[in-house]
């Protein structure tokens, strides 16, 4: 949300730099999405939701730091991919665990949940850059990622042990994931 203010302030790139920035972005989910095409299963997603999200919030510090048109380019398309894997990886996960009775409920209030706090982020994120600047703001997001993935690392091996629970009894009810 903070992207045009990117490239039109910070790297004074204007319209065409911001569709270039976008689609940088964009270049990195497709390469994520590519990447998660030779998965099959559920196990190890947990550690991919994992450390996709440190090196979002990495790159996101990166990108917050660049000065530099091309570099800032480059710094997005691992964003772009580390953000389709947490996503993807946390939805299959979450669509796994969850009995086929309830699935449909669980994912409207995923998503509603996702998408319908997006517009306070952004309300956050625009009242605090305009506090501290849009890079600090960005950096800030970076660092909460590091330190969010850090604490899901740690609790991975008891919230997996659970998570595999929750996937046998799928499978033992016929609604089995491969």
């Amino acid at each position: 949300m903070l992207m045009p203010v990117f490239a039109e302030s910070i790297l004074r790139s204007g319209p065409k730099g911001l569709g270039m920035l976008m689609a940088a972005s964009g270049l990195g989910a497709l390469g994520g999405a590519l990447a998660l095409l030779s998965r099959r299963g559920v196990r190890g997603l947990g550690r991919w939701v994992a450390i996709s999200t440190a090196a979002f919030g990495v790159s996101l510090i990166g990108f917050s730091l660049s000065r530099t048109f091309w570099l800032s380019a480059l710094l997005l398309v691992p964003v772009g991919a580390a953000i389709m894997v947490e996503m993807a990886s946390s939805n299959t996960l979450i669509q796994a665990m969850v009995p086929n009775a309830l699935r449909g409920r669980v994912m409207a209030v995923y998503s509603m949940m996702f998408m319908g706090m997006a517009p306070f982020g952004a309300l956050f994120a625009g009242w605090l850059a305009e506090r501290i600047g849009a890079p600090r703001t960005v950096a800030l997001g970076g660092a909460i990622c590091i330190v969010a993935s850090a604490i899901f690392s740690l609790r991975l091996p008891s919230l997996r042990h659970e998570g595999l629970r929750l996937i046998v009894a799928q499978e033992t009810v016929g609604g089995g994931v491969t």
